[in-house]
């Protein structure tokens, strides 16, 4: 019997979640913005009212501060957010959402609520806690 490897199905359930927005209802009007910009511009919004600075997102990622820097100068350069000066420390710049970030969060909600609807089709909530369980305990494994 062959060993059930779970990073290969991770993965290519990761893979099937990428494609499946790809394909979605929205996938060519929120074309703009790659995978990490709308995981990036997500957590924007449900963080809307805070002040968020790069340091913010490279911790809640867990990503190197250069590959942050990098996303963060492209999604400014498409439009999806503006970096803003501090008062008290000008090496600080404050990440905002622009409008047209928030029409692709809006967009990328209604795939995501379809989508996650089609990944627990047929799952008790008994099982769907156990599921979630499993994954965080992978997380925490890795942390």
């Amino acid at each position: 019997m062959q060993k059930t490897r779970i990073r290969v199905e991770l993965r290519a359930l990761n893979n099937s979640i990428r494609r499946y927005f790809e394909f979605s209802i929205h996938g060519k009007e929120i074309k703009n913005a790659t995978g990490n910009h709308k995981w990036i511009i997500h957590y924007l919004v449900e963080n809307e009212g805070k002040e968020i600075y790069q340091k913010d997102i490279e911790t809640h990622f867990n990503i190197a501060r250069s590959t942050v820097s990098k996303v963060l100068t492209l999604m400014e350069q498409k439009g999806l957010i503006q970096k803003l000066s501090v008062e008290q420390d000008a090496r600080l710049k404050q990440i905002i959402l622009t409008d047209e970030a928030r029409k692709i969060q809006a967009l990328m909600c209604e795939d995501a609520e379809k989508m996650e609807e089609t990944l627990i089709k047929g799952f008790s909530e008994e099982e769907l806690q156990t599921l979630l369980s499993y994954l965080q305990r992978m997380r925490e494994n890795l942390s």
